[in-house]
């Protein structure tokens, strides 16, 4: 679909007489918008004080862009006639479709005729404000903005117009190109547009606000773009909090809690999450002088000692570092700062050199090196008199000229970062950051490493899950795939002392039928031949399932997939056994995951040391927790038609295998 001309037009039409037609009129002339401009009202002779036009079919041309003001229903034949005549494409003002079908049961309906309406021709929203484009000082938006027009910038887009009329208003001169809302994306894809900006070489960055990913492939394909195109892209991602949750009978869904394929989606595409819009605006601006940081070591500057204190501790959780001084930054920074000044990193450089610009240089680009991606000095300019810090400003821009190194100047408090200091500093090279959680929550994000390409994700069906499999079931389907399980026999209560004899004990005895044998009592371990028919009876099912015991265990290992409608199969990793809900150590990926992906993430599991050999133990069998993932991966892209749930808790790690002895699996019947 083609965007390129309703995103650089050079006509607009406004359809509709109202006030926020009128408004569209006046922004646009305002922002100097050199196009041609033609209102559309069958009665008026004026909007916004331009001759009007009866019809859409009176234009002089097909326009480049139109905005539809009008109400739902006359949108729908409006879009249909500026389809018919050719136009470049649509801004659907209105609202009451599929965002409002809980109150209107006729709202999808009419989304839909929309949509057919359309045709070839793009559409944004419907319930959207528009976009405002200030590289080309184009404003088709219905209100007022804060938007400056620029020679390069960053673009943002939204599913919420009211957050980008506020991100519009930001003061912290963070050069914004492209501002665009994205409505309903009942036709035209947030990501289609994304992809369709990276064609114009002055956007820099692009920052998405997410409600829903909707369509995956579209997602997948505009991060192969951007990766091609050297372009970050970072996401304000909504939805962490669980406001309720199906009930499930694993414990893996519970911890997977409903965010995490979107965390994971998210990791898998290298689009960097922000959880607040400062943290995200400084990003992108972060984003927009130095591109993607080559690392996360970090270098930090003030003059006050607790400010550096403050720095540190704010910084730990994060994944930064602080590189410790080299001999020669040591020596360096002892000849700028002389014998007074304790060096460490952070630096706390104390006053000696201030008001003097070319030892504070020297100090500052002393910190600079190859190990540190970023280096960055802490200074709150008053709103008093800011006079005396304009050597502070000057011996930034230096470090910038001389080092040619990523540098940032942070004020702790963002409204102690002047707007027009920030504009001089980043017209210099210098990062300007407003706020030093903003800060920190930036160079985290751009520091993010972009993971290797990796296949689509698998997309799930819509299967009615109506079985839940036995544990023996569950493991003889997984081990179908190379799951490696215990030797077992499943027999009823009388015959329980007859199964040791094909079997080697001592043995685990499970009561059959039960979604949460231990809750239950139903889960005895360690019990000798002589015992088994005793034990069953103790258990009180029918049927138990008897099988030989994993023994020299290294670690216990939970490994859970949840087919998840927005994103995939999510594959949680995690601390398995009786206290997995209690630990909560987890991590999630998609599937397909490749065994290096599988292994970084278990990496970051509070688990990990275990599996590498923790105080003289022995490590744990990689390849064959590996193999194990590798299975469960299996069965579920096989079955992904009918498979909901997937778990093993615990995968028994040993030092020389991996056996999962519990499973269960909840599907559709085929």
């Amino acid at each position: 679909m083609a965007l390129r001309r309703i995103l650089n037009p050079s006509s607009l039409a406004v359809i509709g007489g109202g006030a926020w037609c009128a408004e569209v009129i006046s922004q646009a002339q305002k922002f100097g918008f050199d196009g041609e401009i033609w209102p559309v009202h069958p009665r008026a002779e004026q909007v916004g004080g331009i001759r009007a036009f009866a019809s859409i079919e009176d234009l002089p041309r097909a326009a480049d862009v139109a905005f539809v003001g009008i109400n739902r229903y006359a949108s729908v034949s409006a879009v249909s006639a500026l389809s018919a005549a050719g136009a470049g494409g649509a801004v659907c003002f209105a609202s009451g479709f599929t965002e409002a079908r809980a109150e209107d049961d006729q709202a999808a309906d009419l989304q839909a005729q929309l949509i057919a309406a359309a045709g070839d021709m793009p559409l944004l929203g419907p319930n959207c404000y528009g976009f405002i484009n200030g590289l080309t000082r184009t404003a088709v938006w219905p209100d007022q903005h804060g938007m400056k027009p620029v020679e390069r910038g960053v673009a943002i887009l939204t599913q919420s117009s009211n957050i980008a009329i506020n991100m519009t208003m930001q003061r912290r001169a963070l050069p914004l190109a492209f501002m665009l809302t994205c409505g309903n994306q009942a036709q035209t894809h947030q990501a289609e547009i994304a992809s369709a900006l990276l064609d114009d070489d002055r956007i820099t960055a692009i920052g998405v606000h997410i409600e829903g990913f909707g369509d995956l492939r579209k997602w997948e394909a505009l991060a192969q773009k951007a990766r091609i195109r050297g372009v970050p892209i970072i996401a304000l991602k909504m939805g962490r909090s669980d406001h309720a949750q199906a009930a499930t009978i694993s414990h893996t869904a519970s911890l997977a809690g409903g965010d995490a394929g979107a965390q994971a989606f998210l990791d898998r595409l290298g689009i960097a999450r922000l959880d607040d819009i400062p943290s995200f605006l400084e990003c992108l601006k972060l984003l927009h002088v130095t591109g993607r940081l080559e690392g996360n070591g970090l270098g930090m500057i003030s003059c006050s000692g607790g400010e550096a204190s403050l720095s540190a501790d704010m910084a730990e959780g994060r994944d930064l570092h602080f590189p410790p001084l080299t001999d020669s930054q040591h020596t360096a920074l002892r000849a700028a700062l002389g014998p007074m000044v304790a060096l460490a990193n952070p630096l706390d450089y104390h006053t000696y050199i201030w008001r003097d610009p070319d030892a504070m240089t020297r100090a500052w680009s002393s910190l600079t090196g190859p190990d540190k991606a970023l280096t960055m000095t802490i200074v709150d300019y008053p709103h008093t008199d800011p006079t005396d810090w304009e050597c502070a400003t000057q011996a930034v821009l230096n470090c910038v000229e001389q080092t040619g190194r990523p540098f940032a100047m942070t004020a702790t408090l963002p409204e102690l970062m002047p707007e027009p200091v920030a504009q001089r500093l980043l017209d210099g090279g210098v990062v300007p950051f407003a706020g030093l959680h903003e800060a920190l929550s930036a160079i985290e994000a751009a520091a993010r490493p972009l993971p290797n390409p990796s296949e689509p994700v698998l997309l799930p069906a819509e299967a009615s899950v109506d079985q839940v499999l036995t544990e023996a079931e569950a493991k003889a389907s997984l081990a179908a795939f190379g799951l490696p399980v215990p030797r077992s026999a499943v027999v009823s209560a009388e015959d329980a002392g007859q199964a040791g004899l094909d079997l080697s004990g001592p043995f685990a005895v499970k009561g059959v039928g039960l979604a949460h044998k231990s809750e239950h009592n139903a889960v005895r371990l360690g019990v000798q031949a002589s015992d088994l028919l005793e034990t069953a009876h103790a258990i009180g099912t029918d049927e138990v399932l008897i099988e030989e015991m994993a023994d020299g265990a290294v670690a216990e290992l939970l490994v859970g997939v949840t087919r998840d409608p927005a994103h995939g199969f999510v594959l949680t990793l995690g601390a398995g056994g009786v206290l997995t809900e209690i630990l909560r150590d987890t991590v999630s990926v998609l599937i397909p995951s490749s065994r290096m992906a599988v292994q970084e993430a278990m990496n970051r599991l509070t688990c990990a040391p275990l599996l590498v050999g923790y105080r003289g133990k022995p490590a744990a069998d990689m390849g064959a927790i590996l193999d194990a993932v590798d299975a469960v991966q299996k069965y579920v892209i096989a079955n992904a038609a009918t498979v909901e749930e997937v778990e093993i808790n615990p995968l028994i790690c040993t030092a020389d295998g991996a056996v999962a002895v519990d499973a269960l699996i909840r599907k559709a019947s085929s």
